[in-house]
């Protein structure tokens, strides 16, 4: 990549020096990863900053390798010849991307079947890809890397459900700990004579296995998969949801149960519409669900989160320094948006600091919205005036940015908008609103407008903006401008301060220095 950013700040507070314009994470800059699953095979290529990346490219090819592998042993004819031309297709693009090569993984599918290693050959004489066929503990083991990518910090039980097997690993303090793998798969259950019955019986004695091994488990339980995620459109549709991002999607075990009832209870094909599920997810999702309802009911968990990151971008954090993993990805995906796409790189952390004494009692938790706010705050300038905080909010709810819970795009995304338009009322975006409460709206609404109003006084990154003294309990806003910067406070500058002051319900005062 082509963006730099200066590296000779003394200070960068508290977020650190960026870390995509170092050499090491360049190198991470764009990676092809392709995972040979029982049901899909899928390529993606990483760009961007590496501790956050974007999904530059991205194709799915649903190949079912691993049907009818428990009747035959074999994998699926048909799907090994779809699985061949779409690795074909994929090598060809890696070299018009000038890729340096694809990390292709196998999983359950490859690994049980008799000719699992005759397919690996094979691949290997028509493309040159070289195919890794991982284990169960193994796949457990990148697929909980890949949650810990999005989600730093993360703790609690990762359930990674494939075609052909289910995964469970437990993660806490940054590390991944015991694993287990079963074939839990729901190609493998439908396999299983007797119906619904003995399957149902079938999952709960094999649950019991896992929870043997795995002990109790009671914290968040990350789900893993395209089974799961088309679960979730299912219960997005039941349920209304105003945010159709997958990725940080919460679900409780109540709402778990209700929608496997709405399921049950409604037509596949028109739920399959409705949700946007394609025809083959959808034929797997009662075998799914049957997991699932036993998953809840035996480890308990006391929340669940959808995970769109899994073995792909556990492979990208194999590749990771220590350094990387423990950044932020919120904050090194809004640098590296700002140092691309900004009108004037770096002035993201002057406004920070110019907006921050208003938020001197934010927790910790806040105060990382708000730096990616003052990094975010100008990369739409581009579009048309009369649409920028549409498009930054937009852009904010639903862009691949890791470590963001839905109620924290939409923070971000309203403070963005307010940051181009002093009034909110009359958009669609007002749904998305409920997902936060009153207290939060208007913290976002005050940084939109702090932001709106510091962006007035400063055409240069390392420019002296003044600075703000608010006294919360004196309603008091004082704005201390050095005389340097006086002729950019104008009558339009002036009304912008007021109406921050408005909104913190204060009096402002202009205090003019040197």
């Amino acid at each position: 990549m082509d963006q730099t950013v200066e590296t000779d700040i003394p200070d960068w507070g508290p977020f650190g020096r960026p870390l995509f314009d170092d050499p090491g994470t360049r190198a991470l800059s764009r990676v092809g990863v392709v995972d040979v699953g029982s049901n899909s095979v899928r390529m993606v290529v990483f760009d961007g900053a590496a501790r956050s990346p974007a999904y530059f490219y991205n194709e799915k090819v649903m190949c079912e390798l691993g049907a009818g592998l428990s009747e035959t042993g074999h994998l699926n004819p048909r799907g090994r010849e779809r699985a061949m031309a779409a690795l074909q297709r994929f090598q060809r693009i890696a070299e018009d991307l000038g890729l340096p090569g694809l990390h292709v993984v196998a999983t359950a599918a490859v690994r049980e079947a008799k000719d699992g290693p005759e397919f690996c050959q094979d691949v290997k004489s028509k493309t040159g890809l070289h195919v890794a066929v991982i284990d169960g503990q193994e796949e457990a083991r990148l697929s909980a890397q890949g949650v810990m990518l999005g989600w730093p910090g993360a703790y609690g039980l990762i359930c990674d459900i494939g075609g052909s097997s289910m995964e469970l690993a437990e993660i806490g303090g940054g590390d991944v700990g015991r694993r287990v793998t079963s074939a839990l798969g729901p190609l493998k259950l439908r396999d299983i004579k007797g119906g619904r019955r003995a399957r149902k019986a079938h999952i709960k004695s094999t649950m019991e296995e896992l929870h043997s091994q795995m002990g109790q488990q009671r914290d968040r339980l990350f789900l893993v998969g395209g089974s799961w995620r088309a679960f979730a459109r299912l219960d997005m549709l039941r349920r209304g949801y105003p945010l159709n991002v997958l990725h940080e999607y919460r679900m409780t075990t109540k709402q778990v149960r209700e929608t496997i009832k709405f399921i049950d209870t409604n037509d596949h094909d028109k739920l399959r519409s409705q949700a946007g599920v394609s025809s083959s997810r959808m034929a797997l999702i009662p075998y799914a669900m049957d997991v699932l309802a036993r998953l809840i009911r035996t480890f308990k968990p006391k929340d669940i989160a959808i995970s769109s990151y899994g073995i792909r971008e556990g492979l990208l954090y194999e590749q990771m320094s220590q350094e990387q993993r423990d950044r932020d990805p919120l904050i090194e995906a809004s640098r590296f948006s700002e140092a691309k796409d900004a009108r004037l790189p770096g002035m993201g952390r002057t406004l920070f600091d110019f907006v921050m004494p208003l938020f001197k009692s934010a927790p910790a938790t806040q105060v990382r919205l708000i730096k990616a706010a003052c990094l975010l705050h100008d990369v739409s300038w581009r579009a048309h005036p009369d649409y920028r905080a549409e498009v930054c909010f937009d852009y904010v709810t639903r862009a691949n940015l890791g470590g963001l819970k839905h109620s924290e795009r939409v923070f971000i995304g309203l403070a963005l908008q307010h940051r181009y338009r002093n009034k909110r009322e009359g958009n669609r975006f007002a749904p998305l609103y409920e997902l936060l409460d009153e207290k939060d709206q208007k913290q976002a609404e005050i940084l939109g407008k702090a932001m709106r109003f510091g962006a007035m006084l400063c055409m240069d990154s390392d420019a002296h903006v003044g600075k703000l003294r608010f006294y919360p309990k004196k309603r008091e806003l004082d704005l201390v401008l050095p005389k340097s910067v006086q002729p950019l406070f104008n009558e339009v500058a002036e009304s912008r301060l007021n109406s921050l002051a408005n909104a913190l319900k204060s009096e402002v005062r202009v205090v003019i220095k040197g």
